[in-house]
């Protein structure tokens, strides 16, 4: 029969559970931002590319040993290449108008 302490130590480790992957689009910007191709990494992972394409679209997940290697990978990438606030991202939405009326008025020229 298990002890106190031999049950709550099974119960922390359940608790603490298994680090979180980032979500497939982030595993993809996070490789594009490092300027990584897709071969590069699966060879680095002892995988294919095609393995690596699932694991970017959500089609599949790594398991271990190769789960623990790419979370590294990406933690290490996302230390370097944060991803940008809501409020960072170039919107060039509102800007494209106003080229578009300069043109027309001839003020651009």
């Amino acid at each position: 029969m298990p002890t106190e302490d031999e049950l709550f130590s099974a119960v922390d480790a359940l608790l603490q559970g298994e680090p979180q992957m980032p979500p497939p689009e982030e595993r993809a910007r996070l490789r594009e931002a490092a300027g990584v191709t897709q071969a590069r990494v699966a060879q680095v992972l002892s995988t294919t590319v095609q393995t690596l394409k699932n694991w970017e679209n959500g089609r599949s997940e790594p398991r271990p040993p190769r789960r623990q290697a790419y979370l590294r990978l990406l933690d290490g990438w996302a230390a370097q290449y944060p991803a940008p606030e809501q409020g960072q991202a170039l919107d060039t939405s509102a800007a494209a108008p106003m080229a578009g009326r300069a043109e027309i008025s001839g003020e651009g020229k």
